[in-house]
């Protein structure tokens, strides 16, 4: 649909019947609301005369006189003649208007009380009311003066000046209140003219106030709602879906700022109504207030229609809205859908089908099955769209017609692109079985030619020989192929369709072939049955070939015949025939125990295996186990998982199951996808190449960090697990995928499959010494051991509780375990506090890239396998004010971590000798890294850089021993001499441990690892710290396992021959008792060899005078 047709379906969208008939109810609800507030308001308002309303220069009592005149009274008020007259006509205007408005044609009556006054002020007041009132005024009664001087000049003055004011108005002179109750009843007078109606006078204002206030407020509502309603009918649709969405959301907000605004308007007058009504229930003759409720009720009864009216106009513009938003998406998707089919429509007719031979055959249908394949995937969302459009149909969109329009053309379009696919699958089927025909054919033509050559005429001169050659041809003739049963002609007309004139010639080269060996075959067997009959003297028969020529295929021929072993692999797996094997065949099996959950491979193999041989049989079990766990991933995934969402089960499934599936299975989903479309390939392309299958691991290292995720759910998982283990859903999904397992053994897949690859590539690395791609099969059992290793470690990091800063800005964590440590401080209180602990603490060390945490292992409660452990966090230290003790006296299993320049003090000791090297070289290479940051940038200021020069032979050993310490022997020991320097932070004297009974042995002359940009300054006294090791044969104190691929492994008693150092720091190291040689870094050398070595060459040797003491005093 283009920009055309979408401006025909705006259109009628726009002008819709129903809602232009809501839009005119709208502007008729409002029109009414417009005329009753023309009829109850007044020109005049309150604001305009509220200052002279309040000093009472006029009021309205609420009381009425005969013929129900509305009595207005004008008390006593001392500044009446200060009011300017334009001010009073517009108070005589406002309290008149009030009445009118309710009752046109009103009567007045004005009580003038002017008891206090004089005549000439009664004469003014009586002349600016007549000149000032505007309406129908029916009696003045004025209370003359009591004094009786002023009585008797008013009664003069008013005897002379009658017939003035009554050509203007009845004026009626009284004497006193008395007078005036026989003009006006007296409930109708308040208490200052002796009558019982109930007024205040600041209650009527706020009253008004109210009405006057709540009329405008409905006014202001009802101009917004018809503006507000003009503005939604003349609004243009636009063509862009992201400006809809913004109309649509400030549409939808101005609507609820309006419905607002009504709530408040309508509580306001509810209120107003209810003041009225306990007002009227005090004095049921007060006629105004019982009209005022009235008009408050009817404002309200209209505002309430015309808020109704425009929900609805609203409502059905909001849908309209809506629904053209919907069009839009639902036309691009459809264009995009339309683009997608005409590419493949167009790739389907630039395939062809015109196909010779049986490979061309093979290509086509592999392309014309990608392509298929593609098809599906592409008409599946099709079928998405169309569903979504006939969705739209069912919910009775303005576009119906429309978007049925384009379901029918998706719909045709897919079923053209399918009925295409299909017949050229067809046809490239057809001519695939004909080609194969023939090809089975012409191999059965050669196979005779061939065996007819092959027998021997001298064998066959005997009866007995004869009848032999007549079997073996009559075994050769049962397995003739079907077309050369039938005659050409049948055979072509049942291939008529898919016959061109290129397979037309080799068709009848074939049966011309077929022709002659058949000949061949028949006058050999007419021979052969002569000389079975009788026994003849033996005639010599002319052979294909000469005997005397070596018996092999003739050129014209190809039979497949060879005498060779073959190797063929019978792979057992579950729901798969097993291949055919032959008697000479060397087996691999397979074996999958679905119950015990693994998989194993045993070799029967004759005679001696050679490695070559040995890699193959161990990548074969690498792939074959690989297929089997990815089919067992997706047995889970489609047995459990997707049943989840399958109608029939829902009530066999918790609700709660439904939501957690993502907990229950985890990245399941991803695990599948990466090992099923890329991990599984990559393993079948090293299958002839299995020294290539380490580079694979490395390639996808990092997409084997999805599993971190999985073991990291995996406790969240199993928790659920035992909580629905009973549920009937899994019992019957289990049934239906026939496992002897519950899901839960399942589920463990992913963590034994983990642990297995490592195994996997030690054998690939044990049949593989010194070939290529041993270097990358050693890197990815690393890579896969640092994966558990990481795995580990991250699921116990986890369980961290108490750390308040976000744990990810600490890095990736690196190591983990448990260690037994004393706590030293400077700080007095805690120092004695300290000195007082002999007793270790047990702490749980996590060592991050930036920081080491302390942690304390707690057990939590439950029971079996509910029972956890947590970690409550402790202390951190950053790694930048870390430095370390390697060696402390008395304890080769102890080292330090000092914190602050040793303003705080752990002294650690480790489970056994190999643990504390794994963490000290790992501290070593976190603290070195740092230094060498921390020298770049001194470099990179000047002046910093003449403090750095140290003496040729120190500083080749201190860049990478610049913090590192080791305790000294008490005998003599000498080290290179440093050039004199000064050095204002480092302190050249060690404080020894201040925290355990031993504080004088525990620790001192060491040689520290410390991350403090100090240490680029060393002094003298540190300088004579560092021993040198000399190359020579020494005997091992100390384990020391292989922490890395160039290292190597070193036991308790091993004799070590030193051979070299490199400019890292390591020694080329032989182990003589294992025929092992690697690097060992020197430090972890001094631990090693200790104090003792296997000879001297004689007594002043240096090398004796260098060896460190590591034993305990």
């Amino acid at each position: 649909m283009g920009p055309a047709s979408l401006q025909e379906e705006r259109e009628p969208a726009k002008q819709s019947k129903e809602e232009m008939e809501s839009y005119h109810c709208l502007l008729q609800a409002g029109s009414q609301l417009e005329s009753t507030l023309q009829q109850v308001t007044v020109p005049v308002s309150m604001k305009e005369v509220g200052g002279y309303i309040e000093k009472q220069v006029a009021y309205l009592s609420g009381g009425r006189g005969e013929d129900s005149s509305v009595i207005i009274t004008l008390p006593e008020c001392s500044a009446f003649s200060d009011i300017p007259e334009e001010a009073l006509a517009k108070v005589f205007t406002y309290l008149t208007l009030i009445p009118r408005t309710r009752q046109p044609g009103v009567k007045f009556i004005i009580i003038l009380d002017r008891r206090l006054d004089t005549w000439p002020s009664i004469k003014t007041a009586l002349a600016r009311i007549a000149a000032s009132f505007p309406g129908n005024l029916h009696l003045v009664l004025v209370l003359r003066p009591t004094s009786f001087f002023h009585r008797t000049v008013t009664d003069i003055g008013f005897r002379f000046s009658q017939d003035d004011f009554m050509l203007k108005m009845p004026v009626v002179m009284l004497s006193s209140v008395t007078d005036l109750l026989r003009y006006i009843d007296e409930n109708q007078l308040t208490s200052e003219f002796g009558g019982t109606l109930d007024y205040c006078h600041s209650d009527w204002i706020v009253l008004r106030t109210a009405i006057e206030s709540f009329a405008v407020t409905v006014k202001d509502i009802a101009q917004m709602l018809q503006g507000f309603g003009t503005e939604l009918a003349e609004t243009e649709l636009p063509d862009e879906g992201k400006t809809i969405e913004r109309l649509l959301e400030s549409h939808t907000d101005k609507y609820r700022k309006l419905k607002d605004a009504i709530r408040s308007v309508s509580k306001e007058g509810r209120h107003l109504l209810s003041n009225l009504e306990a007002t009227g229930k005090e004095n049921d003759s007060q006629w105004d207030v019982k009209l005022d409720w009235e008009t408050v009720q009817r404002l309200l009864a209209q505002l309430r229609d015309m808020e109704s009216a425009f929900d609805g106009f609203f409502e059905k513009h909001h849908l309209k809205l809506h629904q053209y938003l919907q069009l839009l998406r639902y036309e691009q998707s459809f264009q995009e859908m339309d683009l997608c089919l005409d590419h493949l429509m167009s790739r389907e007719k630039e395939l062809s089908i015109n196909v010779n031979t049986l490979a061309q055959a093979e290509e086509a249908l592999k392309r014309l099955n990608t392509l298929e394949s593609n098809a599906q995937e592409v008409m599946s969302r099709a079928q998405i769209i169309i569903l979504h459009g006939h969705q739209l149909s069912a919910g009775h969109h303005y576009a119906m017609a429309l978007i049925m329009q384009r379901c029918n053309e998706l719909r045709h379009r897919c079923d053209t692109l399918s009925a295409a696919l299909k017949t050229k699958h067809s046809f490239l089927m057809q001519t695939h079985q004909l080609l194969l025909c023939l090809g089975q054919a012409q191999t059965w033509c050669d196979d005779g030619a061939y065996m007819l050559a092959n027998q021997l005429v001298d064998k066959s001169q005997s009866k007995e020989g004869a009848q032999a050659a007549l079997r073996e041809i009559g075994k050769f003739l049962e397995g003739t192929p079907s077309m050369l049963s039938s005659s050409p002609e049948i055979f072509a007309m049942e291939y008529e369709a898919v016959i061109t004139p290129q397979l037309q010639a080799h068709f009848g080269k074939v049966f011309e072939k077929h022709a002659a060996v058949q000949q061949m075959i028949q006058n050999r067997q007419a021979c052969l049955r002569k000389l079975a009959e009788k026994h003849v003297r033996p005639v010599q028969l002319v052979a294909p070939r000469p005997e005397n020529q070596p018996r092999s295929k003739s050129p014209l021929f190809s039979p497949k015949h060879s005498d060779g072993l073959k190797f063929t692999f019978d792979i057992t797996l579950p729901g798969k025939k097993s291949s055919r094997k032959s008697p000479n065949t060397r087996k691999i099996e397979v074996i999958h125990d679905y119950q015990e959950s693994r998989s194993c491979v045993s070799y029967s193999l004759d005679g001696d295996d050679s490695p070559d041989l040995l890699k193959r049989h161990v990548m074969r079990e690498l792939i074959e186990t690989e297929r089997i766990y990815v089919e067992e991933l997706l047995s889970v995934l489609l047995g459990y998982r997707a049943e989840m969402d399958n109608p029939a089960l829902s009530g066999l499934l918790p609700p709660i199951l439904q939501s957690k599936r993502d907990i229950l299975f985890g990245n399941m989903p991803e695990i599948y996808n990466f090992h099923s479309r890329v991990f599984l390939q990559d393993l079948e392309g090293c299958l002839e190449a299995p020294e290539t299958v380490g580079a694979c691991f490395l390639e996808r290292k990092e997409s084997f960090q999805m599993y971190e995720w999985y073991c990291q759910n995996k406790l969240r998982s199993e928790a659920l697990w035992r909580q629905f283990s009973d549920c009937a859903f899994f019992q019957e999904c289990q049934k239906k995928l026939e496992h002897k397992l519950g899901l839960d053994s399942y589920l463990l897949k992913p963590v034994q499959r983990l642990t297995k690859y490592q195994l996997l590539l030690k054998e690939l690395l044990k049949y593989s010494p010194d070939c290529e791609g041993t270097s990358e099969l050693q890197g990815a059992l690393t890579a896969m051991l640092n994966l558990l290793k990481s795995v580990n470690d991250s699921m116990h990091q986890i369980a961290i509780t108490g750390y308040e800063g976000d744990i990810c800005e600490l890095g990736r964590v690196l190591m983990q375990g448990s260690f037994s440590v004393w706590i030293s401080h400077k700080r007095g209180a805690t120092r004695m506090k300290e000195l007082a602990r002999f007793k270790p603490m047990q702490r749980h060390f996590f060592l991050y890239e930036k920081a080491l945490l302390l942690c304390k292992r707690r057990e939590e409660h439950g029971d079996g396998s509910d029972k956890t452990s947590s970690y409550s966090f402790k202390h951190c230290l950053k790694m930048t004010a870390v430095g370390i003790t390697e060696n402390v006296k008395g304890d080769v299993k102890k080292f330090e971590i000092w914190y602050s320049g040793r303003e705080e003090v752990y002294l650690v000791q480790a489970p056994s000798v190999e643990v504390k090297m794994a963490w000290l070289n790992e501290l070593r290479r976190i603290l070195t890294n740092q230094q060498k940051l921390l020298r770049d940038e001194a470099y990179q200021h000047g002046p910093m850089v003449e403090h750095m020069q140290l003496s040729p032979s120190l500083t080749e050993s201190k860049q990478q021993r610049a913090s590192v310490s080791s305790e000294d022997t008490e005998s003599g020991r000498s080290s290179p001499e440093p050039q004199p320097h000064s050095s204002k932070h480092h302190q050249p004297n060690r404080r020894s441990w201040p925290g355990a009974h031993q504080s004088v042995d525990i620790c001192e002359e060491l040689e520290e690892w410390t991350g403090d940009q100090d240490t680029f300054h060393p002094s003298e006294t540190e300088e004579k710290k560092l021993l040198k090791l000399f190359p020579g044969r020494y005997i091992a104190l100390a384990d020391c396992p292989q922490n890395g691929p160039d290292s190597i492994t070193i036991k308790s008693g091993d004799i070590i021959h030193l051979l070299c150092e490199d400019s890292r720091g390591r020694w080329l190291v032989k182990n003589l008792s294992r025929q092992q040689e690697g690097f060992i870094a020197a430090p972890s050398l001094q631990i090693i060899i200790g104090n003792s070595r296997e000879h001297s060459p004689r007594l002043g040797d240096p090398v004796n005078l260098k060896l460190r003491k590591l034993s305990s005093p």
